[in-house]
């Protein structure tokens, strides 16, 4: 079978799995030329120990997961960025891997994470269970063994000290 004959065959298939996973057109769209992309440059090694379909359902099913991935660290990116009061229109969420990122924006992170880790641990804890993972308040009170004041407290000291080492990077 050729490819074009198997990407005629599949691409609905493909493409109605991908929008399962990631409910979106476009990102669907986006998953099924990936998938063909795969198999067009491993065609040759698809050694044919499996229904071709089976093959290609596997590699949509972990492109869909990849995909999903990357926009949930999007996401908590951009939740961070509010945090901090960066307008995520005024920067690009930045995959630190990603060779199209402005090395400003690498800096930029790169700051941003520093001064995270710098916090007292308790701080950098709460910051990161509530706006990153989305843990509510009483839930990280229960983790933490604290009470809701104590979490409440901890999470605006960890924003004012983030604030505060965010401005004193800038005026060195």
């Amino acid at each position: 079978m050729n490819f074009q004959t198997l990407y005629e065959a599949q691409k609905n298939k493909v493409y109605n799995l991908a929008l399962q996973y990631v409910q979106n057109r476009e990102e669907a769209e986006e998953i099924t030329q990936d998938v063909f992309m795969v198999i067009y440059k491993k065609m040759d090694a698809f050694r044919h120990e499996a229904d071709v379909s089976t093959w290609i359902y596997r590699i949509t099913i972990n492109k869909s997961i990849d995909h999903l991935r990357t926009r949930q660290r999007k996401q908590k990116l951009v939740s961070l960025l509010q945090v901090i009061g960066i307008r995520p229109d005024e920067m690009d969420p930045p995959d630190f891997d990603h060779p199209g990122v402005k090395l400003e924006q690498k800096e930029r992170m790169q700051e941003i994470f520093k001064a995270i880790n710098a916090l007292p641990e308790r701080q950098k804890t709460v910051l990161l269970l509530n706006k990153i993972e989305k843990v509510p308040l009483s839930e990280i009170a229960l983790i933490m063994d604290l009470s809701p004041k104590a979490v409440e407290s901890l999470l605006m000291r960890a924003k004012a000290g983030l604030e505060n080492k965010l401005k004193e990077n800038e005026g060195i």
